[in-house]
């Protein structure tokens, strides 16, 4: 199920974890070859990507399937 990102914040390792519309939280990582997101390595970036969607795999696993319109922002980078 497809989410907007509505912050981002550091986790205690220093790696960036998105928060989602539907409250989950998903870590975005920039590791190439493997994932290329050099918008995580700057807070410009990560303010860029707010309201961006990102496949939720927890709502996936969950069943969830309504739509969740919250797009209050909540950076903390």
């Amino acid at each position: 199920m497809r989410r907007r990102i509505t912050g981002f914040y550091e986790d205690v390792e220093g790696h960036v974890v998105a928060v989602l519309a539907c409250g989950h939280e998903q870590h975005v990582r920039h590791n190439p070859p493997l994932v290329e997101r050099p918008w995580v390595l700057t807070s410009e970036g990560r303010r860029g990507m707010i309201g961006a969607e990102v496949e939720c795999r927890a709502c996936d696993a969950a069943g969830w399937t309504e739509p969740i319109d919250n797009d209050a922002p909540e950076d903390k980078t």
